[in-house]
């Protein structure tokens, strides 16, 4: 799990980088909760996203955005933070060039920046949605969106109403040429205190079906 300093447009951004095994392993980007409230790359489902890509032999990174750990700049309230993470993303393509395919994933505010990134970056094919904030955000940028993934929430979440995850995924549903998984996770709050493996689980049934050689979503 080595240390590196990215180059963002900021000044330095710190990440942690696990290599591939292989030179055309697929890449991962792991985006952290909001800054402002505590989120950091080291948060516990940002850790867990980054471990489970990274054991799935993964060119995996995540990294703390401006203003955070030993990131240089301050939030910027989203437009910054969209640029550190695709900024981050050329440098994990500039040392793994030749990747067959890329994921992105983040856990709230990070979910948000995520789909904002695959939005701009047309060689992301999955992605995993945490928690995003639907009900802070306004999410109509995706139109339509270009890839496949999973959306999961909990269904006691406090901070993002249960109704507007729900309300986003059957938006996202009405497009063609894409399929949006849901998972709601029972007794869940934001941060899945209680209920980590339940999340973890749900992540990985949803790789395992996306990674399979005959997976009908591509």
């Amino acid at each position: 799990m080595p240390e590196v300093i990215i180059s963002g447009p900021e000044g330095r951004l710190e990440g942690r980088f696990s290599l591939a095994p292989r030179p055309r392993a697929p890449v991962a980007i792991i985006l952290h909760p909001h800054p402002q409230g505590g989120g950091t790359m080291n948060d516990r489902i940002t850790f867990d996203l980054y471990n489970n890509f990274s054991k799935r032999g993964f060119a995996t990174l995540r990294f703390n955005f401006r203003g955070v750990g030993r990131s240089q700049g301050s939030f910027d309230n989203g437009i910054g933070e969209l640029s550190d993470a695709a900024a981050a993303l050329d440098w994990v393509q500039s040392v793994h060039p030749e990747a067959e395919t890329t994921w992105v994933a983040g856990f709230s505010f990070g979910a948000l920046i995520g789909m904002q990134l695959l939005m701009r970056r047309p060689e992301i094919r999955g992605f995993i949605s945490i928690a995003p904030p639907a009900n802070m955000y306004d999410f109509s940028f995706l139109a339509p969106c270009p890839s496949s993934g999973i959306i999961i929430n909990g269904a006691n979440d406090q901070i993002v109403a249960p109704a507007a995850v729900q309300k986003l995924v059957d938006k996202l549903r009405t497009q063609k040429h894409i399929t949006i998984h849901h998972d709601q996770i029972p007794r869940a709050n934001h941060f899945f205190e209680n209920e980590m493996e339940d999340l973890m689980a749900a992540v990985d049934t949803y790789l395992d079906m996306r990674l399979a050689p005959d997976s009908p979503i591509k």
